[in-house]
């Protein structure tokens, strides 16, 4: 039998896996010694994400070497990640936690559940890691330096001093061998079958051509000479910025652009994964992101049983409205293309945008109280997606604050086309992604100084997103659609939006759906807009298994809640729920549910 090199390595990785359960008893480890470890593993890591470092606003004091440098993208940087994870995992495994209760078994699952999941993703010799799962394609409309560096630059890396202008002038010189190292891991995976679909090459094509502007024209100039000029520091760190923009940067993107559309011709048009191993990436990234052990067919089955429930109830709110013929697809398409509810697909229309999220934000805010006895401190913003990338870019999304709270936690709106936002679906969104969201949830996890640091900067999609999803039931429970019954539709319809998420990443990758049939399948069930439900698949198509994140962690967060109240009775308070659920940091949704069953048994006692 010929063994090709990806049956070894996959044999390697899986032996090195193997290698490292426990073999030999020992002294049971305590927590002192588990949270020394978690320390030492946190430096590590932080070192080899100097991004990271300065995502959690960590880029200082004995750290501040990092702010010079940016992730290294290599195939040797690649394989430094990889080796970083497996030894993580081995020094876990060989720590005994038999002896640890509590919190701290707690910790300690949480933090290994990570290290297996990132080792499973990165055996393989395509694709990475991409957030809190895996991404097939090296370069796509979501996955990229190109796609990152700017905004990330522009708005995470403080300039303060001279030392900060000329980290960043250190970081632009990286970016351009990022790009380069981005190019040829995009090739080595070609050459094993993993390309693309036609339509994702499209869309990175687009962006890659604006991002490619004049020197005085692109943010990665521009934004280091305002914020350099804020601080009375010389002109000369905008002209170096330019000089190596010019020279460095522009030319690199060119070899990318160059790559990308010779390979273009050769892509096909299926949405799912291309090569040998497509299904079992899948499988690997779906656990990732879901942090549930449920099958394809599984979560398929799920996303057509809540869409018919969902679906049963937007009916009824419907025909309150006087909306009583058609499918339910068809009366929310109809509401979605309202005059009355669109802001002008103009630049003054969506800064009116971003200012009613902001309104709604203000309202939410008096309510929380009922349900929460703490919030963030720290603040947040609304913004637009940058027009650069705003093409390929999710619809809205979430960054949360660094740890220091040097700036705020930020909230992202796709506004590319004013229709694919009514103002219904903007309010349930803004409670989703901002209060009592995301950025209530890891604000109140970052600043839980009873978690180790690596707790409180791990993320799980499954839990984050079911949080979100939760956050917009909550919106409505705690009455702020009481005046505002279109409001409540919108919320239902988004609800229905996150259903079909199922059957859609599971029909993609698991059914063979085509992305035409994908989307059509969201314009006919809950009435989305064309474009915003093809940027929706296409970002699927990139990210395989995120999607289903939010419903199937939604299912999880209201089916503990429930086993709560049905438990406790009159000793029940959703106050109680809530410092549980988020007073144990961000968890698998496997180890939510005993975080609750604790919670639970406690409270009877």
């Amino acid at each position: 039998m010929t063994i090709n090199r990806r049956t070894l390595l996959q044999s390697s990785s899986a032996a090195a896996l193997a290698s490292l359960a426990p073999t030999a008893a020992r002294a049971a480890g305590d927590a002192a010694s588990l949270n020394a470890l978690f320390d030492v593993m946190f430096k590590e890591s932080l070192q080899n994400n100097p991004q990271s470092a300065t995502l959690l606003g960590m880029d200082k004091g004995a750290n501040a070497a990092l702010k010079a440098r940016l992730n290294d993208a290599s195939v040797d940087g690649i394989a430094k990640s990889k080796a970083q994870t497996i030894d993580q995992l081995r020094r876990l495994n060989e720590f005994d936690a038999s002896a640890l209760t509590g919190m701290d078994r707690l910790n300690y699952d949480t933090v290994r559940y990570t290290r297996e999941t990132t080792a499973r993703i990165q055996a393989f010799d395509f694709g990475g890691i991409s957030g809190f799962g895996g991404s097939p394609y090296a370069i796509s409309q979501l996955t990229g330096a190109y796609q990152f560096i700017p905004n990330f630059l522009d708005t995470k890396h403080s300039i303060d001093t001279a030392q900060d202008a000329e980290a960043y002038l250190s970081r632009l010189e990286t970016f351009a061998g990022q790009l380069d190292d981005d190019t040829k891991r995009m090739a080595h995976d070609t050459a094993l079958g993993v390309v693309p679909p036609d339509f994702i090459l499209d869309l990175a094509l687009e962006q890659m051509n604006k991002a490619r502007q004049p020197a005085d024209q692109t943010v990665l100039v521009t934004s280091l000479a305002r914020r350099a000029r804020a601080k009375s520091l010389p002109d000369s760190y905008a002209a170096g910025a330019a000089r190596i923009y010019s020279d460095k940067i522009v030319p690199a993107l060119e070899r990318q652009i160059a790559a990308v559309t010779a390979l273009r011709p050769k892509a096909r048009h299926d949405a799912g994964i291309s090569g040998k191993e497509s299904a079992a990436f899948y499988a690997a990234s779906l656990q990732s992101y879901t942090t549930t052990r449920m099958s394809p067919k599984e979560i398929h089955r799920l996303g057509q049983e809540q869409a018919r429930d969902i679906s049963a109830r937007l009916d009824k709110a419907l025909k309150t409205q006087g909306l009583t013929k058609g499918t339910v697809g068809e009366r929310l398409t109809a509401l979605n293309h309202d005059a009355k509810f669109l802001f002008p697909n103009t630049d003054a229309g969506k800064v009116q945008a971003i200012a009613y999220c902001n309104a709604r934000l203000d309202a939410i805010r008096p309510l929380l109280p009922k349900a929460f006895r703490q919030n963030p401190a720290y603040a947040f913003e609304v913004r637009r997606v940058p027009v650069e990338i705003e093409a390929g870019a999710p619809l809205a999304y979430s960054q949360a604050p660094p740890m220091d709270g040097s700036r705020p936690g930020l909230v992202y709106f796709n506004l590319k086309e004013s229709a694919d936002w009514p103002k219904f679906a903007l309010a349930t969104t803004v409670f989703h992604e901002g209060l009592p969201g995301h950025q209530l949830q890891t604000g109140l996890a970052r600043a839980n100084a009873s978690l180790p640091l690596i707790r409180q900067t791990l993320g799980f999609s499954g839990y984050a997103e079911g949080w979100g999803l939760y956050a917009e039931q909550l919106s409505d429970e705690l009455g702020i659609y009481d005046d505002d019954p279109v409001g409540r539709i919108g919320y239902l319809q988004m609800q229905l939006f996150r259903a079909v998420r199922l059957m859609v990443d599971t029909g993609i990758f698991d059914l063979g759906w085509s992305r035409e049939k994908a989307i059509d399948t969201f314009v006919t069930m809950e009435g989305h807009a064309p474009g915003s439900a093809a940027q929706e698949v296409q970002r699927y198509c990139v990210l395989p298994g995120q999607a289903c994140s939010y419903k199937l962690g939604h299912t999880v967060w209201i089916r503990a809640r429930e086993r709560a109240r049905q438990a406790l009775g009159a000793r029940y308070d959703i106050k109680d729920f809530h410092d549980a659920g988020i007073g144990c940091g961000l968890v698998p949704l496997e180890i939510l549910d005993t975080v609750i069953d604790r919670y639970i048994k406690a409270k009877a006692a």
